[in-house]
């Protein structure tokens, strides 16, 4: 399971040129997930994502995570994280996820985090959607279990 987190300062997700999730200070969490994955490894990835210490602190350190800051998550599911790209000219999807599956663990990683009390904004599993963000730093990482 991949999370890339960006640290923003706000971020926003629009279907059909409506917004259905917007967030300001917190993370964008573009999420993609793989054959392999299961409720194990969403808990773990879910808890490293709400616990991973991107956020400066009174010495600008990164010493905080998301919730010691007062951020927010939007969550968005992106499958293709999970592309093979090591070889040609196009990538190859036979590693991820498949997409009842995916939208399992897409929505067992957004009530996981908001059961653990965190404000978690989404975008909408499987549409077409836009994406929107001010990244801060900028700061992106991408985490895998």
């Amino acid at each position: 399971m991949i999370a890339l987190i960006q640290r923003v300062t706000q971020a926003k997700v629009d279907v059909d040129g409506k917004t259905i999730g917007a967030i300001d200070k917190g993370l964008l969490v573009l999420l993609g997930v793989e054959r392999e994955d299961d409720s194990f490894k969403m808990e773990k990835l879910a808890n490293k994502v709400m616990s991973y210490r991107v956020f400066s602190d009174e010495n600008g350190k990164m010493n905080l995570n998301v919730s010691q800051a007062g951020g927010a998550l939007l969550v968005v599911s992106q499958f293709t994280l999970a592309a093979d790209t090591g070889r040609g000219l196009r990538p190859s999807f036979s590693g991820a996820g498949t997409p009842d599956q995916a939208k399992v663990l897409y929505e067992e990683f957004v009530a996981f985090c908001r059961a653990k009390g965190m404000p978690t904004q989404t975008g909408e599993f499987a549409a077409d959607m836009q994406v929107s963000l001010v990244n801060d730093g900028p700061v992106t990482f991408n985490l895998q279990v």
